[in-house]
């Protein structure tokens, strides 16, 4: 079983015992001031959002103070928010799919991002070195890929964009690598290839590294990503915070889909991405509203590659 996958299972079958030791530490106010609220995300490009809206006084204006965590991806900050160890928390929607199908209860409460749709110029896509012979996704069959963790929307999708050129997707061997530790294992031949977002897709590139596949614009058109998300529990006992959470969120999206320079101002502050990289980034689209096609496309695909067992009913998800 992989390490994503038992990471479900056991927030599965503690939920209740983690709630009840997570109790009390998320939203809080004394009722004189603004309600902390815990998020955790990955520092990567995709949640700029938060950390815009955060300047731009958004979350404030919500009556919300937020303190932001980070972790490697949405796998392992699925079980955070079931036990109420944070109140949101941000993810790809595969891992969302895979937990809802285990029965972790889970409730989207805004969009994330999406591809751009524009296939070479998407803000995620597999990359190998300049002298490979990997020539495109059909090449991919067979070989080591570098994802940042296994069974997630990434390797899934990796899978779809070799099936879409013509390849086998059954035998690619994939790796968990964090995003800033792909390229060094591509530089040794520790692997063949590497699926990377923004800002380690520029920084690839840039360092002589050759795109061989957009794999989310080979999917589906302007697929949805990833959401912000939130327990059952929270949204049912807390209405009121997820509504001015969403709305302040909402905001943000709006706002950072409309200023990509503020986008590419606000990412020194929560990444180490060098300076002359920035403004070469490709930015993913930040949707306010939920891609309910895009979601369906995943769950479909989650189906195909073994990774549920269960189908849930996407609907369960959206608000």
């Amino acid at each position: 079983m992989t390490r994503i996958r038992a990471a479900l299972a056991a927030a599965a079958s503690s939920v209740l015992l983690l709630a009840a030791c997570g109790s009390g530490q998320g939203a809080e106010s004394s009722g004189k001031g603004p309600a902390t609220v815990k998020i955790s995300v990955i520092p990567i490009v995709d949640v700029a959002p938060v950390y815009l809206g955060n300047q731009q006084g958004f979350f404030a204006e919500q009556g919300l103070k937020l303190q932001i965590e980070t972790a490697q991806g949405g796998a392992a900050i699925v079980p955070a928010v079931v036990s109420g160890q944070v109140d949101f928390g941000f993810s790809n929607y595969t891992s969302l799919i895979i937990a809802r199908s285990k029965g972790l209860p889970l409730k989207v409460v805004a969009s994330g991002n999406a591809s751009t749709g524009v296939k070479g110029k998407d803000f995620g896509g597999v990359v190998v070195k300049a002298g490979s012979p990997i020539r495109s996704a059909k090449d991919l069959a067979g070989k080591r890929v570098a994802v940042n963790t296994l069974n997630n929307i990434n390797d899934t999708t990796v899978r779809a964009s070799i099936r879409a050129a013509g390849g086998d997707a059954k035998n690619v061997r994939f790796t968990e690598l964090a995003f800033p530790d792909m390229q060094a294992a591509l530089d040794k031949g520790n692997v063949d290839a590497i699926q990377v977002v923004e800002p380690f897709l520029t920084t690839a590139l840039k360092g002589g590294g050759r795109l061989v596949a957009s794999n989310y614009v080979d999917t589906a058109p302007n697929l949805t990503i990833a959401a912000y998300f939130t327990s059952q529990k929270t949204a049912a006992a807390k209405p009121d915070l997820v509504k001015r959470f969403t709305a302040a969120m909402q905001k943000s999206l709006r706002y950072a889909d409309a200023n990509p320079d503020a986008v590419r101002k606000i990412l020194g502050s929560y990444t180490k991405i060098d300076p002359s990289v920035t403004s070469a980034l490709t930015l993913p689209k930040y949707p306010s509203q939920v891609n309910s096609a895009g979601l369906q496309t995943l769950e479909n695909l989650a189906a195909q590659d073994g990774l549920i067992t269960k189908t849930p009913d996407v609907k369960d998800l959206l608000p």
